[in-house]
């Protein structure tokens, strides 16, 4: 034996908020989304990011200086690849611009690497060593950083 469905007070329902019964809409949904994108339009951003070609991140800091963020298991080789694409991509500097490491060595645990296109700013002794042709003043070539140091990093399940 089944017993009848109790009828529902529409009466109770209805001057309780959020309580919508089957079959009828939500009013003001598309204005609550309006309201909502442009909150969102207003929320302070981080400055523009850049995804470098090996999948780092770099953003510029000042006219002289661009971050690269912290990421595990990167070498330095890695910071410098950002850094030089970024230069050359994002900031659409010439190849032979110089860029040097502003951030002094050891990089702390957690910590991305600051560059520089300032010599003034350099850190001492912090560039990478170098063979063949070029100054020997700690600096790369923002075309040899991102030429010679980017590697495409292929994730494991490709």
């Amino acid at each position: 034996m089944s017993c009848p469905p109790k009828p529902v007070n529409k009466a109770r329902h209805k001057g309780m908020p959020g309580v919508v019964r089957i079959g009828e809409t939500i009013q003001g949904t598309g204005r609550m989304r309006t309201i909502i994108l442009a909150m969102m339009t207003l929320l302070p951003l981080p400055a523009a990011a850049f995804t470098a070609q090996n999948g780092m991140t770099a953003t510029q800091l000042n006219p002289t200086e661009i971050a690269v963020l912290h990421e595990v298991k990167r070498g330095d080789t890695d910071y410098w690849c950002a850094a030089g694409d970024f230069a050359q991509r994002a900031l659409g500097l010439p190849g032979r611009t110089r860029l040097w490491r502003a951030s002094p060595e050891p990089r702390g645990a957690g910590e991305g690497i600051v560059f520089t296109l300032d010599p003034a700013r350099q850190a001492p002794g912090s560039g990478l060593s170098q063979f063949g042709a070029g100054p020997r003043d700690g600096s790369v070539s923002v075309a040899m950083a991102a030429g010679n140091y980017c590697r495409i990093i292929v994730p494991p399940w490709d």
